[in-house]
Protein backbone atom coordinates (compact mmCIF):
# COMPACT_ATOMS: atom_id res chain seq x y z
CA UNK A 1 0.00 0.00 0.00
CA UNK A 2 2.13 2.97 -1.18
CA UNK A 3 1.95 6.37 0.52
CA UNK A 4 3.80 8.56 -1.80
CA UNK A 5 6.93 7.67 -0.05
CA UNK A 6 7.21 4.15 0.86
CA UNK A 7 5.32 0.53 0.01
CA UNK A 8 3.52 -1.19 3.56
CA UNK A 9 3.16 -4.34 3.47
CA UNK A 10 0.64 -6.05 5.69
CA UNK A 11 0.60 -9.52 6.43
CA UNK A 12 -1.63 -11.77 8.19
CA UNK A 13 -0.02 -14.05 10.96
CA UNK A 14 -1.94 -17.21 12.37
CA UNK A 15 -0.10 -17.13 15.31
CA UNK A 16 1.58 -14.05 17.62
CA UNK A 17 4.88 -16.24 17.56
CA UNK A 18 5.03 -15.39 13.95
CA UNK A 19 5.81 -12.14 15.25
CA UNK A 20 8.79 -10.61 16.54
CA UNK A 21 8.27 -9.70 19.87
CA UNK A 22 10.22 -6.95 20.00
CA UNK A 23 8.77 -5.25 16.96
CA UNK A 24 5.47 -6.06 18.56
CA UNK A 25 6.11 -4.63 21.65
CA UNK A 26 7.28 -1.62 20.18
CA UNK A 27 3.93 -1.21 18.26
CA UNK A 28 2.50 -2.26 21.06
CA UNK A 29 3.69 0.48 23.84
CA UNK A 30 4.30 0.26 27.32
CA UNK A 31 0.98 1.09 29.28
CA UNK A 32 -1.58 -1.78 28.33
CA UNK A 33 -0.31 -5.34 29.65
CA UNK A 34 -2.93 -7.30 27.80
CA UNK A 35 -1.81 -5.51 23.92
CA UNK A 36 2.13 -7.39 24.87
CA UNK A 37 3.41 -10.02 22.99
CA UNK A 38 3.55 -12.32 26.32
CA UNK A 39 0.10 -11.80 27.32
CA UNK A 40 -0.96 -12.42 23.68
CA UNK A 41 1.52 -15.50 23.87
CA UNK A 42 0.49 -16.98 26.89
CA UNK A 43 -2.97 -17.08 25.72
CA UNK A 44 -2.63 -18.87 22.94
CA UNK A 45 0.38 -21.05 23.76
CA UNK A 46 -2.36 -22.49 26.74
CA UNK A 47 -4.93 -22.93 24.26
CA UNK A 48 -6.92 -20.70 25.82
CA UNK A 49 -7.33 -18.51 22.14
CA UNK A 50 -6.94 -21.10 19.14
CA UNK A 51 -9.05 -22.69 16.30
CA UNK A 52 -10.31 -25.14 19.24
CA UNK A 53 -12.07 -22.48 21.95
CA UNK A 54 -13.34 -20.44 18.35
CA UNK A 55 -10.90 -17.91 18.55
CA UNK A 56 -8.28 -18.35 15.32
CA UNK A 57 -5.50 -16.37 15.25
CA UNK A 58 -5.50 -13.87 11.75
CA UNK A 59 -3.36 -11.19 13.36
CA UNK A 60 -1.97 -8.00 11.14
CA UNK A 61 1.31 -7.23 10.81
CA UNK A 62 2.48 -4.16 8.51
CA UNK A 63 5.69 -3.79 7.37
CA UNK A 64 8.05 -0.89 5.74
CA UNK A 65 10.27 -1.36 3.09
CA UNK A 66 13.17 -2.01 4.76
CA UNK A 67 10.95 -4.86 6.35
CA UNK A 68 10.85 -3.13 9.96
CA UNK A 69 7.49 -3.50 11.98
CA UNK A 70 5.38 -0.26 12.26
CA UNK A 71 1.93 -2.09 12.85
CA UNK A 72 0.03 -4.58 14.65
CA UNK A 73 -3.39 -5.63 14.98
CA UNK A 74 -4.56 -8.09 17.26
CA UNK A 75 -7.16 -10.29 15.21
CA UNK A 76 -9.19 -13.62 15.61
CA UNK A 77 -12.03 -15.24 13.29
CA UNK A 78 -14.53 -16.38 15.20
CA UNK A 79 -16.85 -18.81 15.09
CA UNK A 80 -19.28 -17.41 18.51
CA UNK A 81 -19.59 -14.24 19.77
CA UNK A 82 -18.74 -15.53 23.37
CA UNK A 83 -15.93 -13.76 25.15
CA UNK A 84 -16.04 -10.03 23.62
CA UNK A 85 -18.50 -8.21 26.05
CA UNK A 86 -19.61 -6.33 23.21
CA UNK A 87 -22.86 -8.11 22.72
CA UNK A 88 -23.87 -8.92 19.28
CA UNK A 89 -25.83 -11.92 19.46
CA UNK A 90 -28.94 -10.41 18.56
CA UNK A 91 -27.57 -8.81 15.12
CA UNK A 92 -26.31 -12.84 14.37
CA UNK A 93 -29.88 -13.51 15.01
CA UNK A 94 -31.43 -11.41 12.61
CA UNK A 95 -28.98 -12.52 10.00
CA UNK A 96 -29.36 -16.12 10.28
CA UNK A 97 -32.80 -15.57 10.16
CA UNK A 98 -32.82 -13.93 7.26
CA UNK A 99 -30.67 -16.20 5.30
CA UNK A 100 -27.51 -14.82 5.85
CA UNK A 101 -24.47 -16.81 7.79
CA UNK A 102 -22.83 -14.06 10.29
CA UNK A 103 -19.73 -16.54 11.31
CA UNK A 104 -16.76 -16.59 11.03
CA UNK A 105 -16.79 -12.85 11.66
CA UNK A 106 -13.05 -10.79 11.93
CA UNK A 107 -13.09 -9.66 15.86
CA UNK A 108 -10.04 -7.13 16.71
CA UNK A 109 -9.90 -7.80 20.53
CA UNK A 110 -7.85 -8.97 23.32
CA UNK A 111 -9.75 -12.59 23.63
CA UNK A 112 -11.85 -12.30 27.29
CA UNK A 113 -10.25 -8.87 28.21
CA UNK A 114 -12.92 -5.96 28.28
CA UNK A 115 -10.16 -3.08 28.38
CA UNK A 116 -10.22 -0.59 26.62
CA UNK A 117 -6.48 0.24 24.66
CA UNK A 118 -5.38 0.91 21.23
CA UNK A 119 -6.03 -2.02 18.64
CA UNK A 120 -4.48 0.07 15.30
CA UNK A 121 -0.90 -0.37 17.06
CA UNK A 122 1.49 2.09 15.60
CA UNK A 123 5.33 2.41 15.94
CA UNK A 124 6.30 6.12 16.58
CA UNK A 125 7.15 8.06 13.59
CA UNK A 126 6.26 10.74 11.00
CA UNK A 127 4.64 7.75 8.52
CA UNK A 128 2.29 6.97 11.86
CA UNK A 129 -0.96 8.41 10.09
CA UNK A 130 -0.44 6.21 6.68
CA UNK A 131 0.24 2.97 8.68
CA UNK A 132 -3.26 3.66 10.43
CA UNK A 133 -5.03 3.73 7.12
CA UNK A 134 -2.75 0.79 5.67
CA UNK A 135 -4.51 -1.22 8.77
CA UNK A 136 -8.02 -0.05 8.44
CA UNK A 137 -7.76 -0.75 4.67
CA UNK A 138 -5.98 -4.44 5.23
CA UNK A 139 -8.90 -5.18 7.87
CA UNK A 140 -11.56 -4.81 5.01
CA UNK A 141 -9.46 -6.43 2.44
CA UNK A 142 -8.92 -9.64 4.90
CA UNK A 143 -12.84 -9.05 5.48
CA UNK A 144 -13.81 -9.54 1.82
CA UNK A 145 -11.19 -12.27 1.37
CA UNK A 146 -12.01 -14.82 4.24
CA UNK A 147 -15.48 -14.20 2.91
CA UNK A 148 -16.68 -13.16 6.76
CA UNK A 149 -19.88 -11.48 7.47
CA UNK A 150 -17.67 -8.65 9.28
CA UNK A 151 -15.50 -7.22 11.32
CA UNK A 152 -15.49 -5.60 14.29
CA UNK A 153 -13.01 -3.82 16.50
CA UNK A 154 -13.77 -3.64 20.34
CA UNK A 155 -12.81 -1.42 23.42
CA UNK A 156 -10.52 0.63 21.02
CA UNK A 157 -9.44 4.62 22.06
CA UNK A 158 -11.46 7.58 21.25
CA UNK A 159 -9.47 8.32 18.53
CA UNK A 160 -9.44 5.28 16.67
CA UNK A 161 -13.27 5.00 17.51
CA UNK A 162 -13.55 8.64 15.56
CA UNK A 163 -10.79 7.37 12.71
CA UNK A 164 -12.49 4.15 11.65
CA UNK A 165 -15.50 6.20 11.24
CA UNK A 166 -14.41 8.53 8.99
CA UNK A 167 -13.22 5.08 7.24
CA UNK A 168 -17.24 4.30 6.87
CA UNK A 169 -17.21 2.06 9.94
CA UNK A 170 -20.08 2.09 12.10
CA UNK A 171 -19.66 3.34 15.48
CA UNK A 172 -21.28 1.79 18.73
CA UNK A 173 -21.05 2.92 22.43
CA UNK A 174 -20.84 1.05 25.62
CA UNK A 175 -20.31 2.26 29.04
CA UNK A 176 -17.30 0.79 31.80
CA UNK A 177 -16.97 2.19 35.38
CA UNK A 178 -13.61 3.53 36.35
CA UNK A 179 -12.27 5.28 38.95
CA UNK A 180 -9.80 8.47 38.93
CA UNK A 181 -7.24 9.29 40.88
CA UNK A 182 -7.47 12.83 42.22
CA UNK A 183 -4.10 13.14 43.65
CA UNK A 184 -5.39 11.23 47.04
CA UNK A 185 -2.55 10.41 49.26
CA UNK A 186 -4.11 7.74 51.41
CA UNK A 187 -7.54 5.83 51.20
CA UNK A 188 -9.02 7.92 54.03
CA UNK A 189 -8.46 11.11 51.58
CA UNK A 190 -10.22 9.62 49.21
CA UNK A 191 -13.30 8.76 51.93
CA UNK A 192 -12.99 12.45 52.27
CA UNK A 193 -14.35 13.10 48.90
CA UNK A 194 -17.34 11.27 49.11
CA UNK A 195 -20.93 12.02 50.67
CA UNK A 196 -21.16 10.93 54.26
CA UNK A 197 -23.00 8.24 53.66
CA UNK A 198 -21.33 6.68 50.87
CA UNK A 199 -18.31 7.11 53.68
CA UNK A 200 -19.61 5.79 56.60
CA UNK A 201 -20.94 2.43 54.33
CA UNK A 202 -17.50 1.33 52.89
CA UNK A 203 -15.89 1.91 56.28
CA UNK A 204 -18.56 -0.09 57.64
CA UNK A 205 -17.68 -2.98 54.96
CA UNK A 206 -13.92 -2.29 55.12
CA UNK A 207 -14.03 -2.69 58.64
CA UNK A 208 -16.50 -6.01 58.34
CA UNK A 209 -13.65 -7.71 56.81
CA UNK A 210 -10.98 -6.67 59.12
CA UNK A 211 -12.36 -8.14 62.15
CA UNK A 212 -13.27 -10.93 60.61
CA UNK A 213 -11.03 -14.30 60.52
CA UNK A 214 -9.87 -14.01 56.82
CA UNK A 215 -6.69 -12.18 55.95
CA UNK A 216 -5.91 -10.69 52.51
CA UNK A 217 -2.55 -10.74 50.86
CA UNK A 218 -1.70 -8.38 47.81
CA UNK A 219 1.36 -10.14 45.90
CA UNK A 220 3.01 -9.33 42.84
CA UNK A 221 6.44 -10.67 41.03
CA UNK A 222 8.44 -13.09 43.07
CA UNK A 223 6.02 -13.65 45.95
CA UNK A 224 3.48 -15.52 43.22
CA UNK A 225 3.84 -19.02 43.76
CA UNK A 226 2.67 -22.41 41.85
CA UNK A 227 0.34 -22.69 45.34
CA UNK A 228 -1.48 -18.98 44.55
CA UNK A 229 -2.00 -20.05 41.29
CA UNK A 230 -3.72 -23.30 41.45
CA UNK A 231 -5.88 -21.95 44.63
CA UNK A 232 -7.37 -18.79 42.04
CA UNK A 233 -7.62 -21.17 39.09
CA UNK A 234 -10.39 -22.61 41.55
CA UNK A 235 -11.69 -19.92 42.31
CA UNK A 236 -12.02 -18.58 38.66
CA UNK A 237 -13.56 -22.47 37.48
CA UNK A 238 -15.93 -21.90 40.21
CA UNK A 239 -17.39 -18.15 39.23
CA UNK A 240 -17.06 -18.71 35.48
CA UNK A 241 -19.03 -22.12 36.01
CA UNK A 242 -21.80 -20.43 38.35
CA UNK A 243 -21.70 -17.26 35.75
CA UNK A 244 -21.33 -18.74 31.82
CA UNK A 245 -21.12 -22.43 32.38
CA UNK A 246 -17.45 -22.57 31.86
CA UNK A 247 -14.19 -21.02 31.55
CA UNK A 248 -12.43 -19.04 29.16
CA UNK A 249 -8.92 -19.26 30.69
CA UNK A 250 -6.99 -22.75 31.52
CA UNK A 251 -4.68 -23.55 34.29
CA UNK A 252 -1.57 -23.11 32.09
CA UNK A 253 -2.55 -19.86 31.26
CA UNK A 254 -2.01 -18.63 34.68
CA UNK A 255 0.95 -20.52 34.54
CA UNK A 256 2.45 -18.98 31.85
CA UNK A 257 1.01 -15.15 33.38
CA UNK A 258 3.02 -15.85 36.66
CA UNK A 259 6.12 -17.17 34.21
CA UNK A 260 6.14 -14.45 32.07
CA UNK A 261 4.44 -11.50 33.37
CA UNK A 262 4.99 -11.72 37.42
CA UNK A 263 6.37 -8.10 37.42
CA UNK A 264 2.17 -6.66 35.73
CA UNK A 265 0.50 -8.93 38.10
CA UNK A 266 -1.13 -7.68 41.22
CA UNK A 267 -3.00 -10.90 42.87
CA UNK A 268 -5.09 -10.48 46.17
CA UNK A 269 -5.54 -13.85 48.26
CA UNK A 270 -7.61 -14.10 50.87
CA UNK A 271 -6.46 -16.56 53.56
CA UNK A 272 -8.95 -18.24 55.90
CA UNK A 273 -7.30 -20.65 58.74
CA UNK A 274 -4.47 -21.25 56.61
CA UNK A 275 -6.66 -22.47 53.79
CA UNK A 276 -6.84 -19.89 50.47
CA UNK A 277 -10.29 -19.02 50.48
CA UNK A 278 -10.71 -16.30 47.33
CA UNK A 279 -8.93 -14.03 45.33
CA UNK A 280 -8.80 -11.23 42.71
CA UNK A 281 -6.47 -10.64 40.06
CA UNK A 282 -5.15 -7.44 38.58
CA UNK A 283 -2.73 -6.35 35.81
CA UNK A 284 -0.25 -3.46 36.37
CA UNK A 285 -0.65 -0.97 33.57
CA UNK A 286 1.83 1.98 33.20
CA UNK A 287 -0.78 4.18 34.66
CA UNK A 288 -3.39 2.11 35.71
CA UNK A 289 -4.59 -1.05 37.57
CA UNK A 290 -7.14 -3.42 35.50
CA UNK A 291 -8.93 -5.46 37.33
CA UNK A 292 -9.79 -8.73 35.73
CA UNK A 293 -11.04 -11.69 37.43
CA UNK A 294 -12.53 -12.71 41.10
CA UNK A 295 -13.37 -15.69 42.34
CA UNK A 296 -14.62 -17.27 46.06
CA UNK A 297 -14.60 -21.34 47.48
CA UNK A 298 -17.48 -19.76 49.93
CA UNK A 299 -19.72 -16.49 51.07
CA UNK A 300 -18.07 -13.82 53.18
CA UNK A 301 -19.64 -10.79 53.80
CA UNK A 302 -18.17 -7.83 51.49
CA UNK A 303 -14.84 -9.80 50.83
CA UNK A 304 -15.95 -9.43 46.90
CA UNK A 305 -15.80 -5.28 47.69
CA UNK A 306 -12.61 -5.52 49.87
CA UNK A 307 -10.47 -7.90 47.29
CA UNK A 308 -11.70 -6.54 44.17
CA UNK A 309 -12.13 -2.68 44.60
CA UNK A 310 -10.73 -1.07 47.73
CA UNK A 311 -7.71 -3.27 47.66
CA UNK A 312 -7.37 -1.86 44.10
CA UNK A 313 -7.89 1.42 45.19
CA UNK A 314 -4.87 1.12 48.21
CA UNK A 315 -2.48 -0.14 45.56
CA UNK A 316 -3.07 2.21 43.35
CA UNK A 317 -2.82 5.86 45.57
CA UNK A 318 -0.06 3.71 46.69
CA UNK A 319 1.76 3.51 43.81
CA UNK A 320 0.13 7.31 42.27
CA UNK A 321 -2.04 5.63 39.45
CA UNK A 322 -4.06 7.87 37.86
CA UNK A 323 -6.71 5.24 37.61
CA UNK A 324 -8.54 1.69 38.45
CA UNK A 325 -10.39 0.64 35.91
CA UNK A 326 -12.88 -2.74 37.69
CA UNK A 327 -13.96 -4.27 34.42
CA UNK A 328 -17.37 -4.64 32.81
CA UNK A 329 -21.17 -4.33 33.98
CA UNK A 330 -21.48 -3.50 37.75
CA UNK A 331 -23.61 -0.32 38.39
CA UNK A 332 -22.52 -1.34 42.25
CA UNK A 333 -19.42 0.16 41.77
CA UNK A 334 -20.43 3.70 41.18
CA UNK A 335 -21.16 3.63 45.05
CA UNK A 336 -17.59 2.82 45.55
CA UNK A 337 -16.10 5.67 43.56
CA UNK A 338 -15.90 4.06 40.17
CA UNK A 339 -17.70 6.45 37.73
CA UNK A 340 -18.99 5.53 34.30
CA UNK A 341 -17.30 6.20 31.57
CA UNK A 342 -18.08 5.61 27.70
CA UNK A 343 -16.60 2.75 25.50
CA UNK A 344 -16.33 2.24 22.08
CA UNK A 345 -16.50 -0.37 19.33
CA UNK A 346 -16.38 0.13 15.55
CA UNK A 347 -18.23 -2.63 12.45
CA UNK A 348 -17.88 -2.88 9.33
CA UNK A 349 -20.84 -5.08 7.63
CA UNK A 350 -19.75 -6.46 4.43
CA UNK A 351 -24.11 -7.35 3.16
CA UNK A 352 -25.09 -3.54 2.33
CA UNK A 353 -28.99 -4.40 3.74
CA UNK A 354 -27.97 -5.99 7.12
CA UNK A 355 -25.09 -3.07 7.37
CA UNK A 356 -27.86 -0.73 6.96
CA UNK A 357 -30.39 -2.42 9.35
CA UNK A 358 -26.98 -1.91 12.02
CA UNK A 359 -26.57 1.52 11.03
CA UNK A 360 -30.58 2.88 11.69
CA UNK A 361 -29.96 0.50 15.34
CA UNK A 362 -26.78 2.41 16.60
CA UNK A 363 -28.35 5.61 15.62
CA UNK A 364 -31.14 4.81 17.99
CA UNK A 365 -28.80 3.36 20.46
CA UNK A 366 -26.01 5.93 20.97
CA UNK A 367 -28.21 8.59 22.17
CA UNK A 368 -29.60 6.24 25.00
CA UNK A 369 -26.55 5.00 26.10
CA UNK A 370 -25.26 8.88 26.26
CA UNK A 371 -27.98 9.74 28.33
CA UNK A 372 -27.71 6.69 30.77
CA UNK A 373 -23.91 7.61 31.43
CA UNK A 374 -24.73 10.86 32.19
CA UNK A 375 -28.01 9.89 34.15
CA UNK A 376 -25.76 7.56 36.05
CA UNK A 377 -23.35 10.07 36.98
CA UNK A 378 -25.45 12.32 37.96
CA UNK A 379 -28.22 9.87 40.12
CA UNK A 380 -25.36 7.88 41.66
CA UNK A 381 -22.05 9.34 41.82
CA UNK A 382 -21.28 9.29 45.36
CA UNK A 383 -18.98 12.02 45.26
CA UNK A 384 -19.78 15.22 47.58
CA UNK A 385 -21.02 18.09 44.87
CA UNK A 386 -20.49 21.99 45.80
CA UNK A 387 -23.39 23.32 47.05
Amino acid sequence: MPDGNDAITVKVLTGIGEADQQGWDACAGPGNPFLSHAFLLALEESGSAGRKSGWQPSHLAAYDGSGRMVGAVPAYLKSHSYGEYVFDHAWANAYERAGGSYYPKLQVAVPFTPVPGPRLLVAPGPRADAVVDALISALEQVAERYGVSSAHVTFPERGEWDRLGKAGWLKRLGVQYHWHNRGYGSFDEFLEALNSRKRKAIRKERREVAESSVRLHTLTGDELKPEHWDAFHRFYLDTADRKWGGGYLNRRFFDLLGRTMADRVVLVMCEDGGEWVAGALNLLGDDALYGRNWGSDGRYRFLHFEACYYRALDFAIERGLARVEAGAQGEHKIQRGYLPVPTYSAHWIVDPGFRRAVERYLQQERPAVEAEIEALDEELSPYRREG
